[in-house]
């Protein structure tokens, strides 16, 4: 093993990290930006819009990232509507065409974690939002959602880890980035071992910063005030709805108990 080639390949490999990062941070931006409504279909009652949730998400989680990102690289520009589009500019591209496809992917697997979380909010928070009067939105944006992705955030994580993994399948259609930096490394130098090890680090390296930072964002939200180790809660807005309906019990069982009783003489 050549401890020099190893080094430098490390200091060639880098310059496709940029690369790596932008398809990884414009995917889970849009896969977020398009995972929080249609998990949101998908923990409905509807059955029509929560089985075609489900259809889209069966569809990409059970077939191979691979094949999605060739069936957009190649299998669209075979399609004369799309060459006359106004997409086709983009979609020619292979970056936009590996950005679609990591994007569709991440985001129906995203869609089913926020799905997990949201069914997982307590029923009586959701009561006690209703019964201050909060609107449906309202209760999404400041409660349900909050909470949902403080459950599964260990579970977020972890599609995050294996999205920065899975953009090494942008080498298959010519993209520079890490892996297909060492992919030309290789033909030139003809040291596959030395140089995907490199390339291995790199990636090693990235994945302990993005699970440094979710083991971070962990712990201060452990440390919030408003978390114990039986409630979960999304803020401020949760605890008063949580003592609120506590509050609401009480006076409940209090009116029934000072209630005379129907069978005394």
């Amino acid at each position: 093993m050549d401890i020099n080639l190893i080094v430098e390949s490390i200091s060639v490999l880098a310059h496709g990290v940029f690369l790596t990062l932008a398809l990884t941070l414009l995917s889970l931006v849009i896969s977020f930006i398009l995972s929080v409504p249609l998990s949101l279909l998908r923990a409905s009652p509807n059955r029509a819009l929560s089985g075609s949730v489900l259809a889209y998400t069966y569809v990409f989680r059970g077939t191979p990232l691979m094949v999605q990102l060739f069936l957009v690289y190649y299998g669209l520009s075979q399609l004369a509507v799309v060459r006359q589009s106004i997409l086709w500019p983009l979609l020619r591209e292979p970056f936009w065409c590996a950005l679609a496809a990591f994007s569709l992917n991440s985001t129906a697997y995203t869609t089913e974690v926020f799905r997990a979380g949201i069914l997982a909010v307590p029923r009586g928070i959701v009561e006690a939002a209703q019964a201050l009067g909060l609107s449906r939105l309202m209760q999404i944006r400041l409660i349900i959602f909050p909470l949902a992705f403080r459950t599964v955030l260990p579970s977020y994580a972890n599609e995050v880890i294996g999205l920065v993994k899975a953009s090494s399948l942008a080498s298959t259609v010519t993209l520079l980035e890490i892996t297909g930096l060492a992919r030309r490394m290789v033909s030139e130098t003809f040291a596959p071992y030395e140089v995907f090890l490199a390339a291995g680090l790199l990636y090693l390296l990235l994945n302990f910063i993005v699970s440094a930072f979710f083991r971070m964002l962990e712990m201060h939200l452990a440390r919030s005030p408003t978390s114990n180790s039986r409630n979960i809660i999304a803020g401020p807005m949760a605890s008063r709805l949580l003592r609120l309906r506590k509050a609401m019990s009480r006076r409940a069982h209090t009116k029934h108990g000072n209630q005379p009783s129907t069978n005394s003489p």
